[in-house]
């Protein structure tokens, strides 16, 4: 509906939508001036949900019913590690739902993470159509580069639960860049460091006008700014056992007041040298409430992180490598994300790419901004229109990840390269392997491994309905392909009777078709707070 369509920055600790008017990006504010939304949603006894900010200072009050980091699990198996590690530190439930996938339990009911995710999408768009006073509907959302088709493919989904019209998913180092460059007319090879609240990515791309092309990207998906908080967590937690013999950590409430301290010492060693950190009543016994209460320098804090700031450096390694270039071809280097304001990481990331990186971008920003700037140029291409005034932006993004199939023995066969230009397609012929044969049944796998365990499972599918033949005869093109937004599709065709079947690995989201109408229409009206 409309002209304009917004940029959404889904994050892991908060999130950010940004608009185009009169040719220049902004970010959406809301009634009370907030430009950043916590990506948390509360779910109150009463049947109320509540979004945000204000949903964020539920989490101490009830945990339980208080989701954060939901990014963290989407698109994810129950049985994944990352989902393990959740599991321990929140204190809200993560349960096993239907073919291994993450829910959480409330009240008896089963949530997914792309129902979680929805909520705080609709928030988003609720804040630009009251900014603006129309409903809008499309959106450009942010995802890591590093997401694999699974976790896109369940962004997607919440985009659609949300009611958004999703008009493209990009990379967030790729949005970072279009703002960085619009409408500088730059020559320059850039790296963007982009450390968030739950994944870390860096890409090294190639900025030539209003040509953004990405010549190599590697990440993390499970390194941020939460395992900082976690690790001085632990650390105080350790240190509160050794004086006193209690172990915060058996209490799910109690750790869940330490880990909102962490979060807010974290955010004051950017421009503090030591910090109190003080909880009056981190534990309650027969003897009454027992206080927490250490100072904690910078450079005590920065000995508990550091490894994890240089860990980031071996995926710099990597998209160095496959961008073909050195830190000596770089022009500059971009700092995106919240954490990416604390000295350590500052200065670490100076050494590295021997350069002072660039700071003048809001690091929580900036991701929005430039999906609402690539949104506006979509927009004005697809209208053909000019009421934005936005310059259509040329984005030449990647596949972060290999595409493979599983062959025999438990092993793989890439068909498409990680860091290979996207959209792609690639075609591979298929043959039977015994007499008589009626279907052939095929894996399609994402990473970087030869071996299927240690790659992740997109979908899988059958394809039958060809002649019967001897081994080896019948011959079955397959050809695999990755659109725009980093989502993979299959195309099986019997060569001889040109006889075709069209996959989208859709088996990849946790939730089906059927699911995803189901919750449509249960929240017809929306999924605006009860």
């Amino acid at each position: 509906m409309g002209n304009i369509a917004i940029g959404i920055d889904l994050g892991t600790t908060n999130s950010c939508v940004a608009l185009v008017e009169d040719g220049a990006p902004r970010v959406v504010p809301n009634l009370w001036g907030d430009r950043l939304h916590a990506s948390v949603a509360f779910f109150g006894e009463d049947g109320q949900v509540i979004v945000g900010n204000e949903a964020k200072r539920q989490v101490i009050l009830n945990p339980g019913r208080t989701i954060w980091s939901v990014k963290r699990i989407i698109g994810r198996k129950s049985f994944s590690a990352e989902v393990k590690k959740a599991q321990a530190i929140c204190a809200y439930e993560i349960v096993e739902g239907p073919n291994h996938a993450v829910r959480i339990a409330i009240d008896g009911k089963l949530l997914s993470p792309e129902e979680i995710s929805a909520y705080i999408l609709y928030e988003m768009k609720k804040l630009a159509s009251e900014y603006l006073g129309e409903e809008v509907t499309d959106a450009v959302v942010t995802v890591p580069a590093y997401f694999n088709d699974n976790q896109r493919q369940a962004t997607q989904d919440a985009g659609r639960i949300a009611g958004l019209g999703v008009m493209r998913m990009i990379n967030e180092p790729t949005a970072a860049a279009l703002a960085y460059g619009y409408g500088r007319d730059l020559r320059q090879r850039v790296a963007i460091y982009d450390l968030g609240g739950g994944t870390f990515d860096l890409s090294i791309l190639e900025i030539d006008g209003d040509i953004f092309e990405v010549l190599g990207t590697s990440g993390d998906s499970y390194l941020g700014g939460d395992d900082f908080d976690l690790r001085l967590l632990s650390h105080l937690a350790d240190r509160f056992f050794n004086d006193y013999g209690v172990n915060i950590r058996n209490n799910k409430f109690n750790l869940q007041k330490l880990r909102e301290a962490c979060e807010e010492a974290k955010k004051l060693f950017s421009t503090h040298e030591e910090v109190l950190i003080s909880i009056p009543d981190v534990f309650e016994d027969e003897l009454g409430n027992m206080q927490l209460e250490y100072l904690v320098t910078r450079e005590e804090f920065n000995s508990l992180v550091m490894d994890l700031v240089q860990k980031s450096f071996k995926v710099c390694d990597e998209a160095l490598y496959a961008a073909r270039c050195t830190v000596q071809d770089l022009d500059g280097v971009i700092l995106v994300g919240g954490p990416t304001r604390l000295p350590i990481v500052r200065e670490a990331v100076g050494y590295y790419f021997g350069r002072t990186p660039d700071t003048s971008l809001n690091p929580d920003e900036v991701v929005a901004l430039g999906a609402a700037i690539h949104a506006a140029g979509l927009k004005q291409s697809s209208s053909h229109t000019s009421s934005t005034h936005a310059v259509p932006a040329h984005l030449l993004d990647v596949t972060p990840l290999s595409l493979q199939i599983a062959t025999v023995g438990g092993y793989t066969e890439r068909i498409i390269e990680r860091n290979t230009p996207v959209p792609i397609e690639r075609s591979k012929i298929f043959t039977t392997v015994r007499d008589g044969q009626e279907r052939v049944h095929i894996r399609v796998y994402q990473g970087e491994s030869n071996r299927e365990e240690e790659n992740v499972l997109l979908g899988e599918f059958i394809f039958s309905g060809f002649r019967l033949g001897y081994r080896g005869e019948v011959q079955i093109e397959v050809t695999f392909a990755i659109d725009a937004n980093g989502l993979v599709h299959v195309t099986a065709r019997d060569m001889e009777t040109n006889k075709r079947q069209q996959i989208t690995i859709t088996l990849s989201s946790s939730l089906s078709e059927d699911e995803i109408q189901r919750i449509m229409v249960d929240n017809q009206d929306g999924l605006a707070p009860a």
